[in-house]
């Protein structure tokens, strides 16, 4: 006997079923990212240790297992947040770097500068998340912290180097007086960032550009004399 063909078709997968319009995968990632953008707010405003899951969870609309679905505490949802905060900051100053690459040094690096500012200040809930709170919460935040500064120090040397280091020597000086200049910038906005909360008046962020603009690049030409 010859088996029909409806007989021989598999069973047809069973439908997702949609809330709201969403499937299951799409209201995951819609509640993760109301969490961290509650933990973006709760961190601003309170900071990270004045800040409870549950708060996060409340602000969020999210149930307390919601939260544990996508993160295992209150360190790894602010690490989350600090990587998507570090991506986007990356991306738009490479946009730019990208955009202004035929210019001379000086007219990059304000471009470059400014847009980091920009992707931090516009914001201010991201300066306050980055560069008010990240400082001692955990050493797997520290860890984070130092990849992104050594990431903005490899940055800034391609940017101010003309081709390759003669050798490994000079190029551990050069990343080295990078990372030395990465940290000072980042002092600097750390700095703009805790006068304001101690009571003083905060400068514009152009004012802001113009500082950075310049430290770059005072150590810029002292580098160019050690050469």
């Amino acid at each position: 006997m010859t088996r029909s063909n409806s007989a021989a078709r598999p069973a047809p997968a069973p439908a997702r079923r949609r809330i709201r319009g969403l499937d299951a995968e799409q209201r995951s990632a819609q509640r993760r990212s109301q969490l961290l953008e509650a933990a973006t707010e709760l961190f601003a405003e309170q900071s990270f240790s004045g800040t409870s899951i549950e708060q996060i969870c409340q602000r969020a609309y999210v149930g307390t297992k919601g939260f544990y679905d996508h993160f295992d505490s209150k360190e790894a949802c602010y690490t989350a947040l600090l990587e998507q905060i570090t991506v986007q900051i990356q991306q738009r100053v490479a946009e730019v770097a990208a955009e202004v690459s035929g210019l001379d040094w000086s007219q990059r690096a304000a471009a470059v500068i400014g847009a980091f500012v920009h992707a931090i200040a516009d914001d201010p809930r991201l300066a306050k998340v980055t560069f008010g709170e990240a400082g001692g919460i955990s050493p797997i935040v520290e860890k984070q912290r130092r990849g992104n500064r050594r990431w903005a120090a490899a940055f800034l040397d391609g940017e101010w180097s003309m081709g390759p280091a003669p050798d490994e020597r000079a190029q551990r000086r050069r990343l080295a007086l990078a990372l030395a200049t990465i940290g000072g910038l980042f002092e600097l906005v750390a700095d703009w960032l805790h006068h304001h909360d101690d009571g003083g008046a905060r400068d514009d962020v152009q004012t802001l550009i113009d500082d950075l603009t310049e430290f770059v690049g005072v150590v810029y030409v002292g580098r160019g004399m050690q050469s």
